[in-house]
């Protein structure tokens, strides 16, 4: 597979993502369903917590991604998903450092909610992965 970031301006860069992601020569495609802050048997973890909350998310978002024999180092395209952008930006070095970590800058749309499936839910992580 090769990626080629597009960038034809470069602001979002110090931000941790790309404008745009080229794909070519993959196999794979794995679209994600937006993670949240649960738990395995499916309940709500961190009511109120903004950083705990993206982390587990991430974590989730994750184990979608390794059952599928990839990682974050796949992913290609991000939306963030969050019922209060201010205070996501707080935290957002939570997920900054994990997808640096992950050597990895997708393509990222954030967008601000009225509220999420889940109440008590402060953000939801959807991914697009190529491998």
């Amino acid at each position: 597979m090769e990626r080629t970031a597009i960038n034809p301006v470069t602001w979002s860069v110090a931000m941790g993502f790309n404008q745009g992601e080229l794909v070519a020569g993959h196999t794979r495609t794995l679209y994600c369903s937006g993670q949240t802050a649960m738990t395995a048997d499916g309940k709500p973890e961190h009511d109120g917590d903004m950083a705990a909350q993206l982390a587990l998310s991430l974590a989730n978002l994750e184990a979608v991604l390794g059952d599928a024999e990839m990682s974050l180092a796949n992913l290609v395209r991000l939306n963030v998903y969050t019922t209060d952008v201010d205070l996501l930006f707080q935290h957002y070095g939570v997920l900054a450092s994990r997808l640096g970590a992950a050597q990895v800058s997708p393509s990222t749309t954030m967008l601000g909610v009225t509220r999420l499936a889940i109440p008590g839910q402060l953000v939801e992580l959807e991914g697009t992965a190529v491998g």
